[in-house]
């Protein structure tokens, strides 16, 4: 489906596009809708994901992409950082660029909020062109061990200069997040 460009709004979400968000993960990723979809909810709800930055893109007046950052810690470190997970956009709008549009305009609005890091583990060939790079070979570690054939999908990105050189250790997510599951293949 082609869309006008203008005619889409990015925005935060409001407690009120709960529903229509869920909506668009369970359309985005087809068998595993119902799975991703119940994440989301669990992640809105749990206290350890706070902050969350909600983002949707919003065509008319329905909503047709998401993104989700929640509060990720690194053990033994201070820094605020956050997970990108997950990311859906709508499936008669896949593939038009909303989903980076986005994540672009997301990751302007999570820089003045004093964001230090972003990681994601998704696919490289996509993530890079926001600037995410394997993390791991910076020395930051998943919570849970990944695939090898998987370690350059583990990234991050810096959104304060110096704060990758500055700190490493293991990424810890919120409780909905860091279970074994989502983290295996």
């Amino acid at each position: 489906m082609n869309m006008n460009p203008s005619e889409t709004a990015f925005r935060l979400a409001t407690p009120e596009d709960r529903e229509q968000i869920l909506s668009v993960h369970r359309d985005a990723f087809g068998e595993e809708g119902k799975i991703i979809s119940s994440l989301v909810a669990e992640m809105f709800d749990d206290p350890t994901a706070e902050p969350i930055h909600s983002f949707v893109a919003e065509h008319g007046d329905a909503i047709v992409a998401h993104v989700l950052f929640t509060a990720v810690r690194i053990e033994t470190r201070e820094v605020s950082a956050q997970i990108l997970a997950p990311l859906a956009v709508a499936s008669k709008h896949q593939k038009s660029g909303l989903g980076t549009r986005l994540v672009n305009e997301a990751l302007t609005q999570l820089e003045p909020q004093g964001v230090a890091l972003v990681f994601v583990l998704g696919y490289p060939d996509y993530y890079s062109r926001f600037g995410f790079a394997p993390a791991g070979v910076q020395g930051f570690d998943t919570p849970y061990p990944i695939l090898p054939k998987n370690a350059d999908a583990w990234m991050v990105k810096e959104l304060q200069p110096g704060a990758i050189e500055s700190n490493e250790g293991t990424v810890r997510c919120c409780t909905a997040l860091d279970q074994p599951q989502y983290w295996q293949e």
